[in-house]
């Protein structure tokens, strides 16, 4: 795999990760809520779950999801559920400011619930291991040996992602402040309302004709 290969591949990776998604958007709430070092759970989550996805498409299982239709709409359906969760609290948020230890202690801003959503709501999305089915085999080599250059694009790829949402949650963490109170109320319903469009969307994607 070349550095011009490795470099193309950066390049649409960036525009793909920075265009906001769940994971994006979740980096952004978490920012604004519990600031950014408390974030740093959740951009670890959304690493790992890259990591998930691309062994997932190396071991095949995008694969089995563009061919099933019973397997595509299981996970399909629990993505979308858990997206609307996620959208429906944070629309019942108050707007709090909590960066306290006893918030950190509690159980929606630990760091094991941060870490947890931005992993869930990447590996129960389908789109994910379909997108990653057709976008990685555009940069393997096909007659090298291909687990070192899966594992390398895993590394850029979630390098990228983490910088993407550390500065999205930068980002919300210095906008709540100027805004205050009322700020993070407007931006955790817009967020929410954000992520019941995105579970909207995928309860209505279908999976290509094969």
């Amino acid at each position: 795999m070349s550095e011009m290969t490795i470099l193309a591949f950066a390049i649409v990776a960036f525009i793909g990760i920075a265009t906001p998604g769940p994971t994006v958007l979740l980096a952004l709430t978490n920012g604004s809520r519990y600031g950014l070092r408390r974030a740093l759970p959740g951009m670890a989550g959304a690493m790992l779950s890259d990591f998930v996805l691309i062994g997932a498409v190396a071991l095949g299982l995008g694969a089995l999801l563009a061919a099933s239709e019973f397997w595509f709409t299981v996970v399909k359906w629990l993505g979308a559920g858990y997206l609307t969760f996620l959208g429906i609290m944070l629309l019942r948020s108050k707007g709090s400011l909590d960066v306290t230890e006893a918030a950190a202690a509690s159980g929606a801003g630990s760091s094991a619930s941060i870490f947890l959503k931005s992993l869930l709501v990447a590996v129960m999305n389908p789109k994910g291991y379909l997108f990653f089915s057709a976008f990685l085999p555009q940069f393997i080599v096909s007659d090298a040996p291909q687990v070192p250059q899966y594992a390398l694009l895993a590394v850029v790829f979630a390098s990228i992602d983490f910088a993407v949402m550390f500065a999205y949650a930068l980002l919300g963490s210095k906008a709540v402040h100027l805004l205050k109170r009322k700020g993070a109320l407007w931006l955790d319903r817009a967020c929410g309302g954000a992520l019941l469009a995105l579970a909207g969307s995928l309860a209505l994607y279908r999976r290509a004709a094969s």
